[in-house]
């Protein structure tokens, strides 16, 4: 009998992983408290900093950095970002699972992070995450750079790439 990990990693599972994520981003935000379950609004779609995955924004000629603190044993369900850029894992052990492959790993390293992907980030272990990002106009406001950077959801990801 086949495991469900061996046939997420045989590509059963995946192919259906854009459907089963939206649908378990859906339910937890309908049980989200603000607590064990932090997610976004209409107003403020991407959570930019909490008590329980705290964040740092770093900006520099061109460049976004934003630092990422996962506690162990939480989760976080990351954005679709729109363009390719390269993530770091400074401290910690953390295992990204997509809708192409499960990876573990152990910092230090980097990671090449592929647009239009979602990824759900599970910490072993307390852990440092960077993003970085093209920020061509050097803006520093948020919202602004979120725009440039991620779709909310698959659809928006597919209009993005339709007009580029």
């Amino acid at each position: 009998m086949t495991s469900n990990l061996e046939k997420y990693r045989e590509g059963e599972v995946s192919k259906d992983f854009r459907s089963l994520i939206t649908s378990l981003q859906q339910d937890l935000e309908l049980v989200a408290d603000g607590v064990n379950i932090i997610v976004g609004d209409k107003e403020n779609p991407i959570v930019d900093n909490s008590v329980s995955f705290p964040m740092q924004h770093y900006f520099m000629d061109g460049v976004y950095v934003r630092e990422m603190t996962m506690f162990k044993g939480s989760a976080v369900m990351g954005a679709i970002h729109k363009h390719l850029h390269m993530c770091f894992l400074l401290k910690g052990h953390v295992t990204v699972v997509n809708e192409n492959e499960t990876v573990d790993y152990v910092a230090p390293c980097f990671i090449v992070s592929t647009p239009g992907v979602k990824r759900v980030l599970y910490a072993h272990e307390d852990s440092v995450w960077y993003n970085t990002h093209k920020n061509p106009t050097g803006t520093k406001n948020l919202k602004e750079l979120e725009k440039d950077i991620i779709a909310l959801n698959y659809e928006e990801y597919d209009e993005y790439i339709k007009n580029k």
